[in-house]
C-alpha cells in the first residue's frame, strides 16, 4: 500500500475521483454508530467546561462583573492593538489544545468502522506523543492566521469578510487532522497535502465540507441542545471522505501479525 505522501503525490499528478452518495452512505451509517456516545461526552464535558470557566471568570472577576458589558469589551472593535494580538494568541492557543479532543473523535468513528469497542478515554488519545505537539501545531497554524486577520478586519469596522476568510481557512484545512492521525504526517505536510487534495477537486471537497456542517447544525435548528447529538456528523463525513481517498484498509488485522508494528511513523 502507497505511503501517505506518495498517495498525495500520485493526487497532485492524476487527481481523484469520490462518489457523492456512497461517502455520504458511508458518513451517515458511521455517525449512527457513534452519535449517541459522543453526544453523551459532548454533554458531560460542555457542562464541566461551561461550569470550570464560569467559576474562573467568578473568582477572577466577582459575580456582579460578570455582564453584558463585560462581553462587550472583548468585541475586536472594542479592544487596544496590544490587547487584540493577546486575544487572537489566547484564541489560537486554546482551539489548538482542543484539537486533540476532536481528533478522539475521528478514532472513535474509525474505532466504530471496524466494528472495534471505544470508551471515553478514546477521545483523549492524540493528547500523547508523537500525536500531540503535531496536531496542536496543525490547529494553531491555521488559527491564528484566520483569526488574526478576522480581529484585524473587524477593528477597523470590515464585518463578516473576517469570518469568511476564516470559514475558507478550515475549507483547505479539511483533511489536515485525518492526514496527521491516519496518514501519519507531520503537521505542515498535513496542511501542505490538504490543501494539495482540496485544490484537486474544490467543488466535491466543498460540497462534503457544507454537507458536514450543516448536518452539524440540524440539531441546532431543530432544538438547540440536540447539537450535541448531531455536532459528530461533521467528523463522520470528514473520516468517510478521508477513508475514501486513500482507499483505508478497513480490516481488522490479527493480533499476532501487529506484533512490532509502530503505531506513528515519520
Amino acid at each position: 500500500m502507497k505511503s501517505t505522501l506518495s498517495r498525495i503525490e500520485d493526487i497532485k499528478r492524476n487527481g481523484y475521483s469520490l462518489d457523492f452518495s456512497t461517502v455520504f452512505t458511508h458518513a451517515f451509517e458511521n455517525y449512527k454508530k457513534i452519535a449517541l456516545y459522543s453526544g453523551l461526552i459532548i454533554l458531560v464535558f460542555s457542562i464541566f467546561f461551561g461550569m470550570a470557566v464560569m467559576a474562573g471568570l467568578a473568582t477572577y472577576l466577582g459575580v456582579e462583573n460578570i455582564s453584558k458589558d463585560f462581553i462587550e469589551k472583548f468585541d475586536p472593535q472594542n479592544l487596544t492593538y496590544v490587547e487584540l494580538i493577546f486575544s487572537t494568541a489566547a484564541v489560537s492557543f486554546i482551539t489548538a489544545l482542543a484539537a486533540p479532543f476532536g481528533a478522539g473523535f475521528l478514532k472513535m468513528a474509525d474505532s466504530a468502522d471496524q466494528d472495534i469497542s471505544f470508551n471515553v478515554s478514546t477521545i483523549f488519545t492524540y493528547y500523547k506523543a508523537p500525536y500531540f505537539p503535531q496536531i496542536f501545531i496543525a490547529a494553531f497554524l491555521p488559527t491564528l492566521i484566520g483569526t488574526s486577520i478576522a480581529n484585524f478586519l473587524d477593528s477597523i469596522g470590515v464585518l463578516l469578510v473576517g469570518n469568511l476568510i476564516s470559514f475558507i481557512i478550515s475549507y483547505f484545512m479539511f483533511l489536515t487532522i485525518p492526514l496527521i492521525v491516519f496518514g501519519n504526517l507531520r503537521a505542515i505536510d498535513a496542511i501542505k497535502g490538504s490543501i494539495a487534495i482540496v485544490t484537486k477537486d474544490p467543488i466535491i471537497i466543498f460540497a462534503f465540507f457544507i454537507v458536514g456542517f450543516f448536518g452539524s447544525m440540524v440539531g441546532f435548528f431543530g432544538c438547540c441542545i440536540g447539537i450535541i447529538f448531531t455536532a459528530v456528523f461533521n467528523t463522520s463525513v470528514t473520516y468517510a471522505v478521508y477513508f475514501a481517498i486513500f482507499e483505508v484498509e478497513n480490516t481488522k488485522k490479527d493480533p499476532i501479525d501487529s506484533i512490532g508494528e509502530s503505531d506513528y511513523k515519520y
